[in-house]
């Protein structure tokens, strides 16, 4: 039987297979769920935390200062979030998917969200001190959103991982793409709601300002503040 066959098979199982789903309380890892139709549903808040232009940082940047930067980042972005209660569950090249589920997991995620922009001004720091001859500054953005989500294994024995889906991985992935000036941190119109004022003010000034995003029809906040971890 050619691979043909095979995937051809695999699909229909997909399609005609009934789902087994259960509510959770927190994050899964892999071997919690089996690869059929296997899933997880939960209420969730997930934060994507993206470099901006890694592409012509990698084409046009020596090899080792591009992968210093990417691993200054990426670290920073993990420590914030494993800090505020969140749990890392995927890596995309230049980006970083982190998802809270309990406590005050919106203050928490809004609070990462600031903590990795200060990283950011850090890495800079770095960057002018060991490298004073190298005209690059770090951008980045970050996205955060919350829904209920389905989460179900993905993939082939050997070789698989969890597949997030629902509206806020979608549309914290969305976010973090955003580059609008100096705002590098971006939450939905429910997040900013729901947020303590811990995470919502500083000194009584509101460290949010409201934003249109006409391309999908919604309320977001942006902000350019940054919060040391």
């Amino acid at each position: 039987m050619g691979i043909a066959s095979e995937i051809r098979q695999e699909v229909k199982k997909i399609f005609k297979t009934a789902w087994t789903t259960r509510k959770g309380t927190t994050v899964p890892d892999v071997d919690d769920l089996k690869l059929g139709n296997d899933a997880v549903t939960f209420e969730a808040v997930v934060l994507y935390a993206d470099m901006a232009d890694s592409t012509w940082l990698a084409t046009n940047m020596k090899e080792s200062f591009a992968a210093e930067v990417y691993k200054s980042y990426l670290v920073s972005a993990c420590r914030c979030i494993r800090e505020n209660e969140g749990e890392i569950t995927a890596f995309d090249g230049d980006r970083v998917m982190g998802v809270f589920v309990e406590g005050n997991k919106n203050t928490n995620a809004a609070k990462t969200a600031l903590n990795i922009s200060w990283c950011r001004k850090l890495i800079n720091e770095e960057i002018k001190d060991y490298y004073s001859s190298i005209e690059y500054t770090l951008k980045q953005s970050v996205g955060v959103d919350k829904s209920k989500v389905f989460v179900a294994r993905t993939g082939i024995r050997g070789s698989n991982d969890l597949v997030w889906v629902g509206g806020a991985p979608n549309y914290a992935a969305k976010l973090c793409a955003l580059r609008d000036g100096a705002y590098a941190s971006w939450i939905t119109e429910p997040i900013y709601q729901s947020l303590l004022d811990s995470s919502k003010c500083s000194n009584g000034t509101d460290m949010w300002t409201r934003r249109e995003w006409t391309e999908y029809n919604r309320i977001v906040y942006a902000s350019t503040w940054t919060w040391e971890p």
